[in-house]
C-alpha cells in the first residue's frame, strides 16, 4: 500500500511538531510547514533518521496567501499527491478586554488562525479531490465552543474555525473528502509564551497547579481521526484536561 502523504501546518513546535512525530512513525510522508527554516531542517532531519520518513520542507507563513499559493503550484510530481491537511498553525495574543485590545494582536490572529487556515485548504482543495483517502484536520480549540473573560477576539476566530470546519465538511462531502477537528483545552506548549509576548514566568502560572494537556495528547487523537475506517469520519473532538471542566475554569491545587 501507498504511503499517505500528509502536510501539516506550524510543525516547528507544540501540537505540530508532535503530531509530525506520531505520523512519521505510523509511515506518512511529511510536508513540514513553518517560518523557522532551521528548525525545520532540525526537524526533518530527526524525522528521517528516528523513522526514515520522506520529508518535504514548506518554509511558508501561512499568512501570505501568494507564498501559500506558489508553494503548492510548485510541488514537484513526486509530492503532488497529498492525501491529509492537518490545519495546526495557530496562535493566540494577549489577553485583554476589546476596550484595551492591542489591534496588532488581533491582526495576528485573525490573519494566522483563519486567514492561514482558508489560504492553505484553498489551495490543496484541488490535490485533496485525486485521493482516494483525503482527510481534512482542523486544530481549533475549546475557546471555539465556549468564550472566557479577556478572550474575546482569539475566541472568535476558533469560532469562526469551528464554522469552517463544519462548512468545509459540507462542501467536501461528495467528493469523498473527510474533515475533522480537534477542540483541546489547556495544553501546555508555546502557545501561553507567545500569547504573553515571551514573558515565560507569565506563561507558566497558566499551567501551576493542575496537571495540563501535552502536545502528544492531541497529536495522538489526530492519528486516531487519520486512522478510522475510510467509511468513518469523526466531525470533532473536545479534548479537557480533568481539572479544566470549562473553558477559564481551572481546579488548582493551591498546595502544589
Amino acid at each position: 500500500m501507498a504511503k499517505r502523504t500528509a502536510l501539516i501546518t506550524g510543525t516547528t513546535a507544540g501540537i505540530g511538531a508532535a503530531t509530525a512525530k506520531l505520523l512519521a512513525e505510523n509511515d506518512y510522508r511529511l510536508i513540514l510547514n513553518g517560518r523557522r527554516i532551521e528548525r525545520l531542517e532540525e526537524q526533518a532531519r530527526e524525522l528521517e533518521n528516528m523513522f526514515a520518513c520522506e520529508c518535504l520542507l514548506m518554509p511558508v507563513d501561512v499568512r501570505e496567501q501568494q507564498q501559500v499559493d506558489e508553494f503548492i503550484t510548485n510541488l514537484s510530481d513526486e509530492w503532488n499527491s497529498i492525501d491529509v491537511l492537518v490545519n495546526n498553525a495557530g496562535l493566540a495574543a494577549g489577553l485583554e478586554s476589546i476596550e484595551n485590545g492591542d489591534t496588532e494582536h488581533w491582526n495576528r490572529m485573525i490573519d494566522t488562525n483563519i486567514k492561514g487556515l482558508l489560504y492553505t485548504t484553498r489551495a490543496l482543495i484541488p490535490i485533496l479531490k485525486k485521493s482516494a483517502n483525503a482527510h481534512i484536520v482542523n486544530v481549533g480549540s475549546i475557546a471555539g465552543k465556549e468564550v472566557y473573560a479577556n478572550g474575546n477576539v482569539y475566541c472568535g476566530t476558533k469560532h469562526m474555525v469551528d464554522a469552517l470546519n463544519k462548512a468545509m465538511r459540507r462542501e467536501l462531502a461528495e467528493w469523498g473528502i473527510r474533515v475533522s477537528s480537534v477542540n483541546p483545552g489547556a495544553v501546555e506548549t508555546e502557545f501561553s509564551i507567545v500569547r504573553m509576548d515571551g514573558d515565560e514566568s507569565k506563561a507558566k502560572k497558566v499551567y501551576d497547579g493542575f496537571e495540563n494537556l501535552v502536545a502528544e495528547d492531541i497529536a495522538d487523537a489526530i492519528h486516531f481521526i487519520l486512522s478510522r475506517p475510510t467509511h468513518v469520519n469523526i466531525n470533532e473532538l473536545i479534548i479537557m484536561p480533568k481539572a479544566q471542566p470549562a473553558a477559564g475554569v481551572v481546579i488548582r491545587n493551591k498546595g502544589l
